[in-house]
């Protein structure tokens, strides 16, 4: 899609500066201004259809919905508030497939788990009226940190929990 929109955008400042182009060097009195007020009419319609259509063709797929179909392994229930996490389970398997599906009670939250070292796994947007979805898989037993990483208010600094990763069984 990102070609695409620089291919449209590239063209249409190319258009735009030919026009500016036409309009700088055009001899006084070459333009009807009747003529040239249709003309500018019918472009700002066009360019604003234009517009809304390719804005509208980038949101088709949103808001994304959790994916269908069954969920491997293990299924963790992640709810944000301000200014914790609610997890339903805390435990899981190492080496066993977890599926987080995290919302949110309150705000915007960003929904990530770190390693026993500090280091990010993965991360999510949490938003409200919606459920996000992380399918991983621990590959190693500790105790990982679960953190919030969206600005969501004057304690969000604060806004960690845990999940205990225990040896495969």
């Amino acid at each position: 899609m990102q070609p695409v929109v620089l291919i449209i955008t590239v063209l249409a400042m190319a258009a735009i500066a030919a026009v500016f182009a036409w309009a700088i060097w055009a001899p006084p009195g070459a333009v009807d201004p009747e003529r040239a007020e249709r003309w500018r009419i019918r472009t700002i319609v066009a360019l604003t259809l234009a517009g809304v259509v390719l804005a509208a063709m980038t949101l088709v797929p949103w808001p994304h919905a959790p994916q269908a179909g069954p969920t491997p392994g293990i299924v963790v229930h992640a709810r944000g508030y301000q200014w914790y996490w609610e997890l339903d389970r805390d435990t899981v398997p190492a080496g066993t497939p977890v599926t987080f599906l995290a919302s949110t009670a309150d705000v915007t939250h960003g929904f990530g788990v770190a390693d026993p070292q500090g280091r990010l796994l993965f991360q999510v947007q949490v938003i409200p009226g919606y459920v996000s979805r992380v399918d991983w898989t621990f590959d190693r037993p500790g105790t990982y940190r679960v953190i919030c990483l969206e600005y969501c208010g004057i304690a969000h600094h604060e806004m960690m929990g845990q999940l205990t990763v225990q040896p495969g069984v």
